[in-house]
């Protein structure tokens, strides 16, 4: 695919065309959810960037920014799909597919090894990449939700749901996991706390 020009000022009216050229507003659900999965794939970028201060000084840095390269590409896949109005198929389309589920449950179990259970609740914050990951998973969730409201109206590949599903389970032990990694703190919820 070549660019040649990035405004085209066909949106300025409030609508633009999925692939396959059929066209909607830009507040469509599908738009929505396609927007969801930019905006997490974007905040992905952003913990990549504060990880990358860690990159060849920590090993656990190194196999994180894998991990999330490999999550930015497959949540660029399945924009994609989200883009792509129901029943059009193209050549070379890109897929979601289950072994990518699995691979994100293989990924939590060697985690999970590596951490206490936990018997609290656990709080946004501690390191900034753990709080950043964090945050992906929020924005992750709410790309679900929007995919299972997506799916309740029109075709959708229960596929799509489950990944996203289990990336924002895989967000929350990654932030675990890298903040013990990096010997920072976390955050537990106290259900009274005290005032200082």
């Amino acid at each position: 695919m070549r660019i040649t020009k990035v405004y085209t000022k066909t949106g300025d009216k409030g609508k633009t065309r999925l692939a396959g050229g059929q066209q909607v507003w830009k507040d469509n659900v599908r738009v929505e959810a396609y927007g969801d999965v930019d905006e997490l794939n974007s905040m992905l970028g952003v913990v990549r960037a504060f990880n990358g201060e860690w990159i060849g000084r920590h090993a656990a840095a190194d196999r994180l920014d894998e991990e999330l390269s490999w999550m930015q590409n497959k949540l660029f896949d399945l924009g994609g799909l989200l883009a792509t109005a129901p029943g059009q198929k193209f050549k070379n389309m890109p897929t979601v597919t289950a072994a990518d589920v699995t691979r994100l449950e293989k990924l939590m179990d060697r985690c999970q090894r590596e951490l206490t259970p936990l018997k609290e609740f656990i709080l946004p914050g501690g390191g900034k990449i753990a709080t950043l990951l964090h945050q992906a998973r929020t924005i992750c969730r709410r790309a679900e939700r929007r995919c299972v409201r997506l799916g309740r109206d029109e075709p959708l590949q229960p596929t799509l749901v489950r990944f996203l599903n289990r990336l924002s389970d895989a967000l929350f032990v990654l932030a675990r996991w890298i903040a013990k990694q990096l010997g920072e703190p976390e955050c537990f919820w106290q259900r009274n706390p005290k005032h200082t």
